[in-house]
């Protein structure tokens, strides 16, 4: 009869892919501001991130060490997997090191990974970009000069681009127009910008990445309605970027995820922790994508899902069966 009409359970979670999770952060082990609050609570984290419907996660590698330490960690399970570069902020230490030689070292977790004989894990360079919101961190014509470099390793490895941008449009876009052909594809990531440069990042054939950052403003989510669903990815960026109560986006949100300890000294097992973000919740994000599409949250993975997996995850080397 028509009950048999479905075919998934009416509760089947949306399959997602959540294309940036900081994983390696310390707060997934309890640690806060180098404080151990709690205990290491990352596999159940990840469990619950499971059981939510994601299908694949993105572990954000930040600077070299991190990238090291994304790469092992997406070792540990076939659904993770890691990008691998160094941040706008953290540039600095790119150029001390010495630019070839951190190169080299960055260069050698790729040859690593690809050495390895397993599917690949490394999916893509970065994160990479421009933020001028943090100055104080790095100067931008080292940032500018340390994008190039990854750029130029992207290049050389036709590997796709994990991108930061953060109120450095005019720069950012400068170097996108003469460099975007030379690397296969990528997304800007957490987007929080104003409607008329996301448009110029879809004219560069790259993909915009949606989180709770994204949404926190009316005016976020005036853009966000106004961008194609067919160049949009899901991400959640935990343990950052929580979407809370006073954010614009909150009144769309139907999944409440895991109960909360109030704060890390409150933690029980098993449970979430209030202000920490974790993969569970890009579920959350797809939901408000839909709100503002007027689409369903199933269209809203279905399709984030197809994009990620076309950018990170089409090439010979990474698939996972």
């Amino acid at each position: 009869g028509p009950a048999m009409a479905s075919s998934a359970a009416p509760n089947a979670a949306p399959k997602l892919i959540d294309i940036a999770v900081n994983l390696t952060d310390p707060m997934f082990r309890g640690i806060y501001r180098g404080k151990e609050k709690h205990k290491d609570d990352l596999a159940l984290v990840l469990q619950r991130a499971w059981r939510a419907g994601l299908q694949r996660i993105m572990i954000t590698g930040t600077d070299l060490e991190e990238s090291k330490s994304a790469l092992q960690m997406a070792q540990t399970d076939e659904r993770l997997f890691c990008t691998v570069g160094c941040h706008p902020t953290k540039c600095l230490e790119y150029q001390a090191a010495g630019a070839e030689a951190y190169t080299g070292q960055l260069r050698a977790l790729f040859a690593q990974d690809a050495a390895s004989g397993r599917p690949r894990k490394v999916v893509a360079v970065g994160e990479a970009g421009l933020d001028y919101d943090r100055l104080e961190f790095c100067p931008a014509d080292v940032q500018k000069e340390y994008f190039m470099r990854q750029i130029d390793l992207a290049h050389d490895l036709q590997l796709p681009m994990f991108l930061h941008l953060r109120n450095a449009y005019t720069d950012f876009l400068d170097i996108m127009q003469t460099q975007r052909t030379r690397f296969p594809g990528g997304v800007v990531h957490s987007y929080d910008g104003p409607l008329a440069v996301a448009q110029q990042l879809l004219a560069l054939d790259l993909y915009i990445g949606i989180n709770g950052c994204s949404l926190r403003q009316a005016e976020n989510l005036d853009v966000v309605r106004q961008l194609p669903l067919e160049r949009l990815m899901i991400e959640t960026d935990a343990p950052w970027c929580d979407i809370r109560p006073t954010h614009a986006s909150f009144q769309y949100v139907k999944s409440q995820g895991t109960p909360s300890a109030k704060k890390p000294e409150k933690f029980v097992e098993g449970q979430a922790v209030k202000g920490r973000n974790e993969p569970e919740n890009a579920v959350q994000v797809a939901e408000i994508v839909a709100a503002l599409k007027n689409v369903s949250v199933e269209e809203v993975a279905a399709v984030t899902t197809a994009n990620a997996l076309r950018v990170f995850f089409s090439s010979p080397s990474s698939s996972s069966s």
